[in-house]
């Protein structure tokens, strides 16, 4: 499998002496469901921020399919991956808008999902339909992760970058996300604290103060470390 993500020692430096990642290499191939784990302000969220242009590097370097992250590089991740935090802003005034919403752009126009399509997506969440005149800032926070979900599975997006998307989640919210991904034509990098999430993973790397510490594979024959 190609690898779509490949981090190669890279090192991130804050202001003038804090390192946030610390020579950081790994790769995430297609259909590969990769999850980062570690206590707070290991560096974790930061691999996301810095694959979207949101972080400078100090040292090594990125590629997403090939090429070297820069302005087009991340322009092309931004309009592909869709990049879900623990609290997605919706940016509409009803959950039915804001699914639309990037339908707007003309890029997107002659891809808006039918109602049909949005119906059998909200499902899968196991979000009722109802839900779609409900307004943004009326519905929870395990809610708008859905939605948020919900999203990027209508636009096609296939690369998914999740910060804690299960954690405002009920059991059952829960295992209606875990099944989505499970789907082998998905491509997931995902900050995570959660068991089961890291269960599904075909690769967990732990992180430490900005290094990682730990990596661990699993295929579907054994574990190793």
């Amino acid at each position: 499998m190609p690898d779509i993500i490949q981090f190669n020692q890279v090192t991130v430096i804050a202001g003038q002496n804090k390192t946030l990642l610390s020579d950081i290499t790994f790769t995430l191939q297609t259909g590969a469901k990769l999850a980062l784990c570690g206590k707070s302000g290991a560096g974790k969220s930061t691999v996301l921020k810095t694959l979207l242009g949101l972080h400078p590097l100090a040292s090594g370097s990125v590629h997403f399919n090939g090429r070297p992250l820069n302005a087009s590089t991340i322009a092309a991740i931004r309009s592909q991956a869709a990049y879900i935090g623990q609290e997605p802003v919706l940016a509409a005034d009803t959950v039915h808008e804001a699914l639309l919403l990037p339908f707007q752009f003309k890029a997107r126009r002659s891809h808006k999902p039918t109602e049909a399509q949005i119906d059998a997506v909200l499902a899968r969440l196991y979000l009722p339909q109802a839900i779609l005149g409900q307004a943004c800032g009326q519905i929870s926070g395990g809610e708008k992760q859905r939605i948020a979900l919900a999203r990027g599975l209508l636009l096609g997006n296939t690369l998914f970058l999740l910060d804690e998307v299960t954690s405002a989640l009920d059991p059952e919210s829960k295992q209606a996300v875990l099944k989505v991904f499970a789907d082998p034509s998905l491509t997931v990098l995902s900050v995570t604290h959660d068991a089961d999430w890291l269960a599904q993973c075909s690769r967990v790397l732990e992180f430490e103060a900005g290094r990682i510490i730990m990596d661990t594979r699993k295929d579907s024959h054994h574990d190793h470390t």
